[in-house]
């Protein structure tokens, strides 16, 4: 199990790439949730799973569903007045520091998202957690945005959890990354998939760079097609290698097309 410094240490660096994100109070309308909460509520009653929406202007919990403690049979008025903090100290250690590393490497991508991206994606979690007998079983959390602010931003995040069907405890966090855009369902923050530090997203420019050297353009065809000098193009691609924690191109291409951006 992970000792107490690294989890502290992945703590507090989730929680300030958290803070980086800030709101105005004009920039967020919860007229908008007020006509969400009967659709999240009839989603846990037919799905029977526990839907829960995380409200990133007040750093809190702004809904749980009635039955989201039974899932883990725990009172759901326990859960609602420790918050988070409750669930937390639930889960397996090793695997909270791994959904905090994961955490954190979406914070980067997400921040260089566009509004739609940020809308087409979810992430899926399976990991142990205590239930109300203080025996592990395993879970899955899926988690997307609900909404958006004014400008943009990650605002209201919801959740749902379900007991998973593989109950091997002996496993850790299995995570997956699920691209509504392409379809495709991509292993998160394992090894020979993608990068364990992704860094940011690519912008525009440097996607168009990637595909294009992914089409076998070498830099100086890619100078004269987009009209720009070899040595932007040159600083295009070391730029893309940092951002994707690739050693080379063949790796960033192969990043980046599993991760959906290209």
């Amino acid at each position: 199990m992970r000792n107490a410094p690294e989890k502290n240490e992945i703590s507090q660096i989730y929680f300030q790439l958290l803070n980086q994100q800030k709101f105005t109070s004009d920039e967020i309308d919860y007229s908008i949730f007020e006509e969400k909460k009967s659709v999240l509520q009839n989603l846990a009653t037919f799905g029977n799973s526990g839907v829960s929406v995380f409200d990133l202007y007040k750093r809190e919990h702004i809904f749980y569903s009635p039955n989201f403690g039974i899932l883990l049979g725990y009172d759901l008025a326990q859960i609602e007045s420790q918050g988070q903090i409750f669930l937390d100290e639930k889960i397996h250690p090793d695997d909270f520091i791994a959904l905090l590393q994961n955490g954190i490497s979406l914070f980067k991508l997400f921040f260089q998202f566009s509004e739609d991206e940020k809308l087409n994606f979810k992430l899926i979690n399976e990991f142990r957690i205590l239930n109300a007998s203080n025996q592990y079983i395993r879970i899955i959390e899926q988690h997307q945005a609900l909404a958006l602010s004014k400008s943009g931003k990650i605002w209201l995040n919801f959740s749902i959890i379900d007991i998973s069907p593989n109950q091997d405890i002996s496993q850790g966090l299995k995570a997956q990354l699920l691209n509504f855009r392409t379809g495709k369902t991509l292993p998160f923050n394992q090894e020979g998939f993608l990068p364990k530090n992704p860094g940011t997203a690519l912008s525009g420019r440097e996607r168009q760079i990637l595909q294009m050297i992914k089409e076998g353009f070498l830099s100086k065809e890619i100078s004269d097609e987009l009209n720009i000098s070899l040595h932007t193009v040159n600083t295009h691609r070391q730029r893309i290698l940092e951002k994707l924690g690739a050693n080379n191109s063949m790796e960033a291409i192969v990043f980046a097309s599993r991760m959906g951006l290209l």
